[in-house]
């Protein structure tokens, strides 16, 4: 009996610990950094406030396990994507479409990410973790425009990082930017028939720049 007795205090931490991320989560993209209130991240996540400074130390070291959890959570979706197993334009297509479907998908990895740019990355400095967890999806990246490459499908001296920058950055702009941007057309730009169009363009885009003519 004494053996298994730490179990259930252990998986109830772990779940008051995932509580606490869920709650800071929403608070931080609702409010950004400046703006959120661990009080009310407290109160979101139905804990005790102590237990948050107990887990986490501090509003900004929990505002850096909440980037932590949603680059986690982004690049596990990613490796379910099985890109290895596609042929080159394929895994791009598909790698193009799954960044944009899941910025649309996940509207407060965004919000999140614009508050840490805020801030000049000063959290995201302090991780140890985040470089590792991105790094694969670059090695990735790389080994399909090399084996694109040697296919004769794509053309050479790609560079896997700018690649990826471009298609997160023809995905994020448009939608961190989409008020502004629907102001200044006098176009819905957030419309099921305007993010369709957007999703193709993207893909044409990344697809025209790799493939050989």
């Amino acid at each position: 009996m004494s053996d298994h007795a730490p179990e259930p205090r252990s998986r109830n931490a772990d779940r008051s610990q995932q509580a606490i991320l869920d709650a800071a989560r929403d608070e931080f993209a609702l409010l950004g950094l400046a703006g959120a209130r661990v009080d009310r991240i407290a109160e979101r996540a139905d804990v005790n406030k102590r237990l948050i400074y107990y887990y986490f130390g501090s509003k900004d070291d929990l505002f850096l396990a909440v980037l932590e959890s949603v680059y986690a959570d982004i690049r596990t979706a990613e490796q379910k994507l099985h890109l290895l197993e596609l042929s080159p334009p394929e895994a791009v297509r598909r790698l193009t479409e799954f960044t944009w479907d899941y910025y649309i998908d996940h509207p407060e990895f965004i919000t999140l990410l614009n508050s840490a740019n805020l801030h000049q990355a000063r959290h995201l400095k302090k991780s140890g973790r985040v470089q590792e967890m991105n790094s694969p999806v670059i090695q990735t990246l790389g080994d399909i425009l090399e084996r694109g490459r040697k296919d004769g499908v794509f053309r050479g001296g790609v560079d896997a990082m700018q690649l990826y920058i471009s298609i997160a950055s023809l995905a994020y702009f448009y939608l961190s930017n989409n008020f502004t941007l629907s102001a200044i057309f006098g176009r819905d730009l957030l419309t099921g028939k305007a993010q369709a169009e957007r999703r193709s363009h993207i893909c044409d885009v990344i697809l025209g720049y790799v493939l050989k003519d």
